[in-house]
């Protein structure tokens, strides 16, 4: 895995069909051959991903995600965060639709990080391995976990430590634990 411990991936939704219908513009693209998108017609920003409105599920978790997800069978941590406003594609690149076809990242990371699990476990001694997941939502700067059953809000205080370091104090968020068994037991 490399030193980079962060990385910015953009990726530019399609027009909608209202939007086709009311004559709006593409006003933002990625320039050819980079990892570059134009805001405009002279607005450049750069990324370390960047993927245009034709891009499918397939590329974006390929190429950003996948890597992640191997690195977790080794032992490392990894987040993906998804960012941008109401409308920008969010839920379509985190949900998708059906695995097959259009999965998105979370159904395409469920599956993958057991089947790896499952090769792990059957090509060494490890016998037991522990998944631990959250799935948080930040909105209206309102943090919800969307895996807890209820749909109260649970209040998450982030805070830095004197050291610069960040975390958050927890009034009660549990993390789902889930527990792969290797079939050779």
């Amino acid at each position: 895995m490399s030193e980079v411990c962060v990385r910015v991936a953009v990726r530019i939704r399609p027009l909608l069909p209202r939007e086709v219908l009311h004559n709006h513009q593409v006003c933002v693209r990625v320039v050819p051959g980079s990892e570059q998108v134009m805001l405009g017609s002279d607005r450049l920003f750069c990324f370390d991903h960047a993927f245009g409105s034709t891009v499918s599920q397939d590329e974006v978790y390929e190429s950003c995600v996948l890597p992640l997800v191997e690195s977790l069978i080794d032992g490392y941590n990894a987040t993906v965060f998804c960012y941008g406003q109401t409308g920008s594609g969010k839920t379509y690149t985190l949900g998708g639709g059906n695995l097959a076809e259009d999965g998105g990242i979370i159904d395409r990371v469920a599956h993958d990080v057991f089947v790896l699990l499952g090769k792990t476990t059957q090509s060494s001694d490890v016998e037991k391995a522990t998944v631990r997941v959250s799935y948080i939502e930040l909105y209206r700067e309102e943090l919800r976990d969307l895996l807890e059953l209820h749909t109260t809000h649970k209040e998450l205080h982030i805070r830095e430590d004197d050291r610069g370091n960040t975390g958050h104090l927890k009034s009660h968020v549990d993390k789902q634990d889930f527990d792969y068994i290797s079939e050779n037991n």
